[in-house]
């Protein structure tokens, strides 16, 4: 078996995430390009293919320099080094290989970014300068409010259904989430209200009406179909253009802000985690800095010897 070549082997790796981890078909696309990526690099050096057995650290730091050499972000570089890990660990628990080339090998430090998001001013300056003259800007309006109100990842935002939506018990339905994971996530009232006119006004539209699938995809384009990411972030940024913010907006900065107003508002922190998704409660900590000028505003009011006091 230490004869097979590692590019042979691959498929059964990626088998093994889906039905042990239930992997999303995105991270099984993550892992299989990050890996080929070595592979590529490897067998391109080698001008052969790379047999189970050959592989050592030397190559796993060539690669690595490669990576570096092509200006690769660090968090990249970690990434990548990490799905190899896996799949080196994955060889080892099928007796394929005795060792780990990846073992000792320093994964890059990277600098830590918190998050952008918006303040509570900005967004609803935003959500509320977005304009109601036809279906299409209601379906706009409808979009934010929900992703402001849930929080959810674009994806799982463009993913809902009609049917996703329980309008009396004010909750949605996300079947999309990392892990296919379903998750129950409260709407506010302006969210459902913007749902409900959106709703209103494209079921007047012939072509909606001839497609005969109101339980289908709850957000529609020009041509009733699925409304996309791309689409999605489109809006979005011209949205804000239009308002007047300083920044550049994405729904990734939406979802920030729902999780830092949550927060400041005194949600606990393993709520906003249950709502937002995240499997580690360790990614959701990361909002927590942002209430930092809130923390140091109350402790500057409250301590007698705080030093802001005449």
């Amino acid at each position: 078996m230490e004869d097979e070549f590692l590019r042979d082997i691959l498929p059964f790796f990626l088998e093994s995430l889906k039905a042990e981890r239930n992997a999303s078909m995105h991270t099984l696309s993550a892992y299989e390009g990050d890996i080929s990526d070595f592979l590529d690099v490897l067998e391109k050096k080698r001008k052969a293919p790379l047999a189970i057995a050959e592989l050592d650290k030397d190559m796993v730091r060539l690669w690595l320099a490669d990576l570096f050499r092509r200006k690769m972000a660090r968090t990249t570089i970690g990434r990548r080094l990490s799905a190899l890990r896996s799949f080196c660990s994955w060889l080892i628990r099928q007796n394929l290989r005795e060792t780990d080339p990846t073992a000792g090998i320093a994964t890059p430090k990277t600098e830590k970014h918190l998050p952008r998001w918006l303040t509570v001013d900005e967004t609803f300056r935003l959500l509320d300068s977005l304009p109601a003259s036809d279906w299409k800007d209601l379906r706009n309006r409808a979009l934010f409010e929900t992703l402001y109100s849930t929080g959810l990842r674009v994806s799982e935002l463009a993913g809902l259904d009609a049917s996703d939506i329980d309008r009396e018990r004010e909750l949605v339905r996300v079947r999309s989430g990392k892990g296919e994971k379903d998750r129950l996530v409260p709407l506010g009232v302006p969210a459902l209200k913007a749902l409900e006119n959106y709703r209103e006004a494209l079921s007047g539209m012939a072509a909606f009406r001839l497609l005969n699938d109101d339980k289908g995809a709850l957000f529609r384009n020009t041509r009733m179909g699925r409304l996309g990411v791309r689409s999605i972030r489109t809006i979005l940024e011209k949205a804000a253009r239009t308002t007047g913010l300083a920044v550049r907006v994405s729904p990734h900065d939406i979802r920030h802000s729902f999780a830092t107003h949550m927060l400041d508002g005194g949600a606990d922190l393993r709520s906003v985690q249950e709502l937002l998704g995240h499997e580690s409660l360790s990614t959701t900590q990361r909002y927590t800095h942002m209430t930092l000028d809130r923390m140091m505003a109350v402790y500057d009011k409250a301590h007698p010897r705080s030093g802001t006091k005449e």
